[in-house]
């Protein structure tokens, strides 16, 4: 006879948890705009239930990448093919890192690891936005985190600013993308301007074209600025209107993060290859312990015209993603490849990771039980998890389009 686990049973069948979103949306506009337009999908209609095994997995994973980010040899392997601005170490250790997991049977796979992990401003307002249906499951809701989210994320800005050399508080503080008010995440650079102003600095949201470097200082229309939270993705500062910010951060001018240097070291998804591969991490000195943690990153490979045939005789169970990709753009299932995509990738800057399907939330749409895929988010900075969330969606990959879809919080279990 076979049972079925707490957490597939509470996600098939409970529907008693909903987001209050008129209050959330009512704390993230604070009487300005209304930024649901266009972002009716942002927040799911109910939370991801969570084993505490699986979360505890997770957990030690984002641990065992740490360790590995520190070995001399994974250093050497990393920056070793990255552009030369991502070789400059500054000190600083990286603000928001993103780990991706699917959840499998078989425990937690880590997906990808990303710099400049966008959503947990977001989900630290959603947590205490959910309504519970009864006292008993507003007890099974862990408030901790969200209460302390705060304080974690300024003593990681201050962490930051002291790696670099740096004394006291940064003064001002830029929030960076490219025309920030028409990104799609846009309402949380508002929520992490009021977080960074409660704690005395000064908060710009800032077009990084608008920037300036001259005379040692980077500043936006005459005012300097002391640190960038930085929202780009251009990892590496190549492109043209990003001169400033690269030439900045080249001097060690402005204290930058997530950088170039943190996007080689953790985020380009060639060290899957690495992190995937036991005997390599044991050759470079990694101990057991985080190497058996690091078994919940899927098997993953280069793709290169010497491993194509193999490859495309194993495409249905692989994932084809770009190195330097982000947000699930250029990607594509091996089931679903043609021959000509196929050659396509073949050119170059691409990984084939072993298919690790995500499981399944049921949410409530137009008041009828809807599966929709889930992949859960820890946001950590230095190994430390900031926030644990779930991404609920329908497709290839998260949209933020999908009814009953979108951020949720994690409830564990």
């Amino acid at each position: 006879m076979s049972f079925q686990r707490i957490d597939q049973q509470l996600n098939e069948s409970c529907f008693c948890i909903e987001v209050d979103e008129a209050a959330l949306w009512g704390q993230i506009c604070e009487g300005g705009a209304d930024l649901r337009i266009g972002r009716e999908h942002l927040f799911s209609s109910g939370p991801v239930f969570v084993a505490r095994a699986d979360h505890q997995a997770m957990v030690e994973t984002v641990h065992a990448i740490e360790a590995a980010a520190g070995l001399p040899a994974w250093r050497d392997a990393a920056l070793g093919r990255a552009p030369q601005i991502a070789r400059l170490d500054h000190g600083p250790r990286g603000a928001f890192m993103g780990y991706d997991f699917h959840l499998s049977p078989d425990g937690p796979r880590l997906i990808e690891v990303n710099t400049n992990a966008g959503g947990a401003f977001l989900n630290a307002l959603l947590g205490p936005a959910q309504l519970a249906c009864c006292p008993e499951v507003a007890e099974a809701i862990d408030q901790a985190p969200f209460a302390a989210f705060e304080a974690a994320v300024w003593r990681m800005i201050l962490a930051e600013w002291r790696l670099q050399g740096r004394h006291g508080a940064p003064g001002v503080i830029a929030i960076v993308d490219d025309a920030p008010q028409g990104q799609f995440l846009y309402p949380e650079f508002l929520i992490a301007q009021r977080l960074f102003e409660r704690q005395g600095a000064t908060a710009i949201i800032v077009d990084a074209a608008d920037l300036a470097f001259a005379d040692g200082r980077l500043s936006w229309r005459g005012q300097a600025i002391d640190l960038v939270y930085n929202r780009l993705t251009d990892f590496a500062l190549i492109e043209p209107r990003h001169a400033a910010l690269a030439a900045a951060y080249s001097a060690g001018a402005a204290v930058v993060t997530p950088s170039p240097h943190h996007h080689a070291l953790y985020a380009d998804k060639r060290n899957l290859i690495e992190l995937s591969d036991p005997e390599r991490m044991a050759a470079w000195g990694m101990d057991a312990g985080r190497r058996a943690a690091l078994s919940h990153v899927p098997s993953t490979l280069a793709v290169t015209p010497e491993t194509a045939d193999d490859l495309w005789a194993r495409r249905k169970a692989l994932f084809f993603k770009p190195t330097g990709g982000y947000g699930g753009k250029a990607v594509y299932r091996g089931d679903k490849l043609t021959r000509g995509v196929f050659a396509e990738i073949l050119q170059g800057g691409y990984i084939a990771q072993a298919l690790a399907p995500p499981s399944e939330r049921q949410v409530q749409v137009d008041g009828a039980p809807t599966p929709r895929k889930v992949d859960v988010r820890l946001y950590a900075y230095a190994g430390e998890i900031l926030l644990t969330a779930a991404r609920v969606y329908q497709g290839q990959t998260t949209n933020f389009r999908t009814p009953g879809g979108g951020f949720a919080p994690v409830i564990l279990v």
